[in-house]
């Protein structure tokens, strides 16, 4: 079977509400580098994934937009029908051109593949950190033609009940995740600081940037210094590369990032990994891990939060209720796209760290998150909104 994929649609209206229509783009071609690997170093995405202000997913992005015919491959025999001759939209909550974005194209374009006779359109739905996506998406119909992708850091969002967030996250049905974003503490060369215990024992508050009061990196960065008793002063407000201009003119210290964010300003010689926040040992080998601190079951719940989020990144679901032969497709489709040499190739040409999980082990690590105590609760309310 040939899949006639349609030609890409304008990018634009990248704040619309989710009533009104907002850009799309019909999935295709081969993803290719077509420039140069990195520049200097890469800017620093907003922790919440915002458009990522780098040029580098800008390109990808594009790229992977152009049309492409190709043939598909059932994911499994049972249910392969399901999806032929059917529109699968499939929602990026963020605007396009960064990592999110990036990845959720590559992600639609071969499910498309492994659902033998759909169609796949990407539609982009930014604004409040994630927020306004998520809701569009748990709102829809559950009848597998509308999934899409979104940042775990709204699970910081549900657990201190965020304005605006409409959506319970345990309720969506979970297709399957495809990186881990590893995140961890990083030091300007320039600061003064040459490890760790250097920044934790400073009798002066250390600067950390942050990208805003209540993101992601912001409550993580009170939750590092909560738990590992840093004196640390959180300057806000910082968004694409400012955090790492700000470490070159010794206005901060240090910052929380994912590892993908920062990888080249660490390769330039400007910055190290002094602390890692995940879970898994074999990721920053050599990086002291955050957890080797804790001291009380308060301070391993707070840092254990901050390694799932690390864990579970790039995440695909569908809206709940779906139906359980449809979801069971798309996981299948989902699952046989992320282990496609192809994918795994073009993944590898676009520099996207590729981590696998099945939608269920995704289910089961968001539950897992959200059965906080209400002290946990209180602490991570109190660090969304000081300022």
């Amino acid at each position: 079977m040939r899949l006639r994929v349609s030609p890409l649609m304008s990018w634009a209206a990248l704040s619309r509400p989710p009533s009104a229509p907002a850009s799309a783009g019909a999935l295709g071609g081969r993803p290719a580098r077509g420039a140069s690997r990195r520049g200097k170093f890469k800017s620093g995405r907003a922790a919440r994934g915002g458009p990522g202000h780098d040029k580098k997913w800008m390109r990808a992005a594009a790229l992977i937009t152009v049309p492409l015919l190709f043939g598909a491959t059932p994911a499994a025999a049972a249910d392969s029908n399901l999806f032929n001759g059917k529109t699968v939209t499939y929602i990026v909550a963020v605007g396009p051109g960064g990592g999110y974005d990036t990845y959720g194209r590559l992600v639609a374009r071969f499910m498309q593949k492994h659902l033998p006779g759909s169609r796949f359109i990407v539609r982009n739905v930014p604004g409040a950190g994630h927020i306004v996506g998520a809701n569009t998406l748990y709102a829809s119909k559950p009848d597998g033609l509308t999934i899409g992708t979104f940042n775990t850091g709204l699970i910081y969002d549900q657990l201190i009940q965020r304005e605006g967030v409409l959506f319970d996250l345990k309720k969506f049905s979970w297709i399957g995740k495809a990186a881990t974003d590893t995140r961890a503490l990083l030091i300007a060369n320039n600061s003064g600081f040459k490890n760790f215990e250097d920044l934790r024992n400073s009798k002066q508050p250390v600067k950390f940037a942050a990208s805003g009061v209540g993101a992601a990196d912001y409550v993580e960065t009170r939750i590092i210094a909560d738990a590992l008793h840093i004196n640390a002063q959180i300057i806000p407000n910082f968004t694409g590369n400012a955090g790492e201009m700000s470490m070159l003119r010794q206005e901060v210290a240090a910052k929380v990032s994912t590892v993908d964010s920062m990888e080249d300003f660490v390769k330039s010689g400007h910055g190290f990994w002094a602390l890692s926040l995940t879970g898994n040992p074999s990721a920053l080998l050599g990086v002291p891990r955050a957890m080797s601190y804790a001291k009380d079951d308060r301070m391993r719940r707070l840092l254990t939060l901050v390694e799932t989020l690390s864990e579970i990144g790039r995440l695909t679901a569908g809206p709940p209720g779906m139906p359980r032969n449809l979801l069971d497709a798309e996981r299948r489709a989902y699952d046989a796209a992320v282990s496609d040499p192809e994918f795994l190739s073009e993944a590898k040409r676009l520099q996207l760290p590729i981590s696998p999980a099945t939608g269920e082990a995704v289910g089961a690590k968001i539950s897992n998150a959200l059965a906080q105590p209400p002290e946990t609760v209180t602490f991570l309310k109190s660090a969304a909104l000081a300022k």
